[in-house]
C-alpha cells in the first residue's frame, strides 16, 4: 500500500487539473467571473499550512501514533477483503467524529472555521485547510484504530484518499446524483456543510460516506428552492491569509482574557463556539458580563 505522501504526489496534479478545468468551465461555459481572489486566499492558506505539517507531523503526530500503535491489542492484516474494509470504515468512522468535534469544540473550530471562510463553493476551496490542525487535536480520534491494531501509515493513507475524495465536493457545478446520495457524501451533501444559513449549520460531516450522518442525525439534504449562503455566519472580512488562519486563535484569547474565572477560560477554550465576528457555526448569543459572548450549553 503507498504512504500518504506517495499518494499526495499522485493527487497533486489531478487537484490542480480539476481547478484549471473548472476555471475553464466558469469562463467558457458559464461566461461567469471566476472567484480569483478567494483562490489565492485559499493559495495563501495552503503555502501557510506546509511548513506546519512538515514540522509538526513528524515531531507530534508520529511519535504518538507508533506509541499508540506499540499498545495495540491486535494486529491487523491488510490481506483480506474483510480486513481492507475494516481500515476503511473504521477511518471513516474517527473522521466523522474528529469533523465533527471540529465544529463543537472551539480550541478544534479554531482551526477548522479557517476551510469555512470561503464564501463561493469551488474546487480551490478545498484546500483552504487550517495550518495549526495539527496542534487543534483532530488527529487524535484515530489513535483507537491504532491500539485496535489498524497501521499508522494504512490510516495516514486512507485518510489521503479520504480528503481527496472531498476535493470534487466542492463545487456547484455538480447536481444531485440520485440513488447514490443515500450511500455517499456527495456535492449536494457538501454544499449544505459549507452553508450558513441557520437550518444546516452543523450538518453532513462524512468524508467519503454520509451513512454516519444519517445514522447519528446530523444529515441535511440539499433544498431545490432555498438559496445557499456559503461561508461564516459572521465574516472576517479579509483575505489576508495570516488574517485568515489565526483570525480565531486571537478571539479566543481575548475571550479567555477576559473571562472571570477559570470555569469560564475552560469553556471559551473546549466548550461550543460562542457568538462572535469570526464565527458561523453557532447561534447568536447575549454578551455575557465582561463582553464574553456565551451559547448554550
Amino acid at each position: 500500500m503507498p504512504t500518504h505522501r506517495q499518494l499526495l504526489l499522485m493527487l497533486y496534479p489531478c487537484i490542480f487539473g480539476g481547478v484549471i478545468l473548472e476555471i475553464v468551465w466558469y469562463l467558457l461555459v458559464r461566461r461567469q467571473a471566476y472567484p480569483w481572489k478567494e483562490m489565492l486566499a485559499s493559495a495563501g492558506v495552503f503555502l501557510l499550512r506546509l511548513p506546519a505539517r512538515l514540522l509538526l507531523a513528524p515531531l507530534i503526530v508520529a511519535p504518538v501514533s507508533y506509541f499508540a500503535w506499540s499498545h495495540r491489542l491486535f494486529t491487523v492484516h491488510f490481506n483480506t477483503v474483510w480486513s481492507i474494509a475494516l481500515l476503511f470504515l473504521g477511518t471513516e468512522f474517527a473522521y466523522y467524529w474528529s469533523h465533527r468535534a471540529g465544529h463543537e469544540i472551539r480550541w478544534m473550530w479554531a482551526s477548522h472555521m479557517v476551510h469555512h471562510t470561503p464564501e463561493q463553493i469551488h474546487l480551490a476551496s478545498a484546500y483552504r485547510l487550517g495550518p495549526t490542525e495539527v496542534l487543534s487535536g483532530g488527529w487524535l480520534f484515530h489513535l483507537p484504530l491504532f491500539v485496535l491494531g489498524l497501521h499508522p501509515l494504512a490510516v495516514g493513507a486512507t485518510m489521503t484518499v479520504n480528503l481527496f475524495y472531498q476535493f470534487w465536493l466542492h463545487t456547484d457545478i455538480v447536481g444531485r446524483l440520485g440513488p447514490l446520495e443515500w450511500i455517499f457524501n456527495t456535492p449536494s451533501h457538501h454544499r449544505v456543510h459549507h452553508a450558513s444559513n441557520p437550518e444546516f449549520l452543523d450538518r453532513n460531516y462524512g468524508g467519503i460516506l454520509i451513512l454516519w450522518d444519517r445514522l447519528f442525525g446530523t444529515f441535511a439534504r440539499e433544498p431545490s428552492q432555498t438559496a445557499m449562503t456559503y461561508g461564516l455566519v459572521y465574516p472576517i472580512g479579509s483575505m489576508n491569509p495570516i488574517k485568515i488562519a489565526l483570525h480565531e486563535w486571537g478571539a479566543m484569547a481575548a475571550d479567555v482574557r477576559r473571562a472571570r474565572s477559570w470555569r469560564e477560560r475552560f469553556r471559551q477554550l473546549f466548550g461550543r463556539p460562542g457568538a462572535g465576528a469570526c464565527l458561523s457555526h453557532a447561534a447568536p448569543a447575549a454578551a455575557a458580563p465582561g463582553g464574553i459572548t456565551q451559547t448554550g450549553d
